[in-house]
């Protein structure tokens, strides 16, 4: 499993495309918190805080993390390998597993240049302040939560096509509507009582409450589940080529 996993992270980070999604990411992110004059950008708001990293990153992230899972199973379909791969010493689950983490792995590369910010507030801080350290790392484990959900959502995807176009569609739409499509279908208030369950359904309420710093089990167990869903979709959808 590891040597699979090895195989996933290097074969993304041999490719151009993968440090150029990740490139784009951060310079994009840059771009809109320290220079584009918007309502996340830290200078103008003139406090000593990144809460707005916390805030677009995860948009960022709807584009990011299909673009890195995209070719997880839907490559190895399209070259016709998918079956030397299950012919591996391995089962379904430690193969999905493998790529799974790999993406994990990708996109906690992907948030470790961000702590750069926290220095950078911290030195132009006047006078010196202590920024909440507590509340940014409850934040960031958030954010690496949101993304583990992301990338389940994504090999899912890759795992029902063998067009990485398709993947990256298919993975951007499930990844937004879980995001914010039940907080959508929950603000029209046309389900009573159960407005709240649905948008408890969604990423974005249990996100939200992490990036509080607040690390409530049942946000930790919501984000576990999600994953957990699945994952054990993709081994379905896998399994289904022996029916």
């Amino acid at each position: 499993m590891f040597a699979l996993l090895k195989k996933e992270i290097g074969s993304f980070l041999n490719s151009l495309i993968g440090y150029i999604v990740i490139l784009v990411f951060l310079i994009s992110i840059g771009l809109l918190i320290w220079v584009f004059s918007t309502n996340y950008n830290i200078l103008d708001n003139g406090y000593a805080n990144f809460d707005s990293l916390f805030y677009v990153a995860p948009i960022f992230y709807l584009f990011l993390i299909p673009a890195i899972t995209m070719r997880s199973f839907a490559e190895e379909k399209n070259k016709g390998t998918i079956e030397l791969l299950f012919t591996r010493p391995l089962s379904d689950l430690q193969i999905i597993m493998a790529k799974y983490f790999a993406g994990l792995i990708l996109v906690f590369f992907s948030i470790i240049p961000t702590l750069i910010y926290y220095f950078t507030i911290k030195a132009l801080a006047k006078p010196p302040v202590d920024i909440d350290t507590g509340g940014m790392w409850g934040s960031y484990i958030g954010l690496l939560f949101l993304g583990s959900g992301f990338v389940a959502i994504g090999i899912f995807s890759s795992a029902i096509t063998d067009n990485q176009i398709i993947s990256f569609i298919t993975a951007l739409f499930l990844c937004g509507f879980f995001f914010l499509g039940f907080e959508f279908l929950g603000s029209f208030e046309l389900f009573g009582k159960a407005d709240n369950i649905i948008q408890q359904i969604g990423i974005k309420a249990h996100y939200l409450s992490m990036s509080r710093g607040v690390l409530d089990t049942r946000d930790l167990l919501y984000f576990i589940t999600l994953v957990a869903f699945f994952i054990i979709c993709t081994k379905t959808v896998l399994q289904s080529r022996k029916w």
